[in-house]
């Protein structure tokens, strides 16, 4: 029996559809009654899509449907995390696949940027219980460094000011430390500015800004540019994008998402802490998640990130009070 493996929904030719969501397992048919909606639940296969709906409403589920044997990249179980002593993370669970886009939303003070900076491994955060496999390797296990030579990059929030060390010798730094970790020869200079060039016209970052020291005297806006310019020459397989589009302008913002969508692989997945609707409509996520009190207690594809923009949380919270 042909079987197809989806995020919190399992699908296959006998049509039993049912959906894991906190903590608990229904039916699509109850998810509709449970919406008022009467009559059979419908399942439609388009594409690489699973469509349901009821043809008695016009309410209906896009999924995007993923093979078994869809690689893994980056597994979360239950992890648990604290700081100064007080748990953030309460049990996080989550599954990325090659080339697949997660975007993390939900109320300041959730957890979604503890998550990030757990997984990137700054040591302010203590790892209370859980585990994360990267590419069949205990992330939890690595020093901060080899988790970026893995493959795992980490755009931050507020980009920092580093004075007197310049861009080139920062990034030409960061790309031969990662190919020493790899075992490969260093960077030549001539490659090094050729491979420096070509990135930086994909984020439309000034050649002036290269030679300065990182970030300084740099607007918001080119930091930003910045961060998505040290993806391109690190060349990730798992990047992480903290709220990228806070304080940029609508130019801005477009440059640095449509910069990220350029220099995406079929091997570069990702997650995207957002809280706006223009960021889901540049990046197009395959999944977004809610995240409350330490724990994912929504996920759905972008149309659930949609719906947060127009009514809030608090629909979320009320359903989440009903279930307890």
């Amino acid at each position: 029996m042909t079987k197809y493996s989806l995020r919190f929904v399992r699908w296959d030719l006998s049509k039993r559809l049912s959906v894991c969501d906190f903590r608990w397992r229904v039916s699509w048919n109850e998810i509709f009654c449970r919406r008022g909606f009467v009559g059979p639940v419908r399942a439609k296969k388009q594409g690489r899509r699973l469509l349901i709906y009821s043809d008695c409403s016009n309410f209906a589920l896009s999924i995007s449907l993923n093979r078994s044997n869809h690689h893994t990249m980056l597994d979360i179980k239950n992890l648990c995390a604290s700081v100064d002593g007080k748990e953030i993370l309460r049990g996080i669970d989550l599954t990325i696949g090659d080339g697949e886009i997660h975007a993390l939303m939900g109320p300041n003070g959730s957890g979604k940027s503890t998550l990030c900076n757990v997984l990137v491994g700054n040591p302010q955060y203590t790892v209370t219980g859980g585990t994360v496999v990267f590419n069949g390797k205990d992330l939890l296990s690595l020093p901060p460094e080899d988790r970026a030579h893995e493959g795992l990059f980490m755009s931050f929030q507020s980009p920092v000011e580093i004075p007197g060390v310049s861009m080139v010798n920062f990034m030409r730094a960061a790309i031969n430390a990662k190919r020493s970790y790899l075992g490969q020869e260093p960077i030549t200079a001539q490659a090094f500015l050729k491979l420096m060039k070509e990135k930086r016209q994909i984020v439309e970052l000034d050649a002036s800004l290269t030679r300065r020291s990182v970030n300084e005297g740099f607007s918001g806006g080119e930091r930003k540019r910045n961060e998505i310019f040290q993806m391109a020459m690190l060349e990730p397989t798992v990047a992480i994008l903290d709220e990228t589009d806070s304080g940029l302008d609508v130019d801005a913002l477009r440059v640095v998402a449509e910069g990220f969508n350029k220099i995406r692989t079929t091997q570069t997945s990702a997650i995207v802490i957002t809280h706006y609707q223009r960021m889901l409509d540049y990046l197009r996520p395959d999944f977004v998640h809610v995240l409350m009190n330490g724990r994912i207690v929504r996920s759905g594809d972008a149309q659930l990130g949609y719906r947060i923009e127009r009514e809030g949380f608090d629909w979320i919270k009320a359903e989440l009070h009903e279930e307890l």
